[in-house]
């Protein structure tokens, strides 16, 4: 069995344990394996525009927000965004910053028919430490995968 196979079965089974109603859930490693081992998956990046320019960005990530700041209002656009950049046929997967706003993303997309929709889990920047700060503890930064500041 290829690595990609292997990390969407283990990605399907820790969705099915945890009663997920997605595809499955990815780590941020697992994330970055996927997306250069298997030419139909994206990771979609659903932060704000402030997020992706102060923050940071995955390489090749597909942006559309799932809620816009400062008010924090939800994106009426979204799935019409997502549909014109991500082929439901594809495997796609969520990125916020710490995993919450991409699981109701890959929730709403299972809804309106992309069958292999995921969650990265941990998010962009990840849990906080014991300092309070993001992007030391766990998450796409503190797993040292590629990203860029905006």
């Amino acid at each position: 069995m290829s690595q990609a196979n292997e990390i969407l079965q283990t990605a399907r089974a820790r969705a099915q344990s945890a009663g997920l109603p997605y595809a499955g859930a990815v780590t941020p490693a697992e994330a970055w394996a996927l997306v250069q081992s298997l030419p139909a998956v994206h990771i979609v990046d659903v932060r704000t525009h402030a997020e992706w320019q102060w923050v940071g960005v995955v390489p090749q990530a597909e942006l559309i927000e799932w809620k816009s700041y400062p008010g924090m209002a939800s994106n009426p656009n979204f799935l019409t965004q997502l549909k014109t950049k991500v082929d439901p046929e594809a495997v796609v997967m969520f990125l916020c910053r710490s995993g919450a706003r991409s699981h109701d993303a890959a929730i709403l997309a299972t809804q309106h028919g992309y069958a292999a929709a995921m969650n990265i889990l941990e998010g962009f920047e990840g849990d906080k430490d014991e300092n309070e700060q993001r992007g030391h503890k766990n998450g796409w930064q503190a797993a040292g995968l590629p990203w860029k500041q905006g």
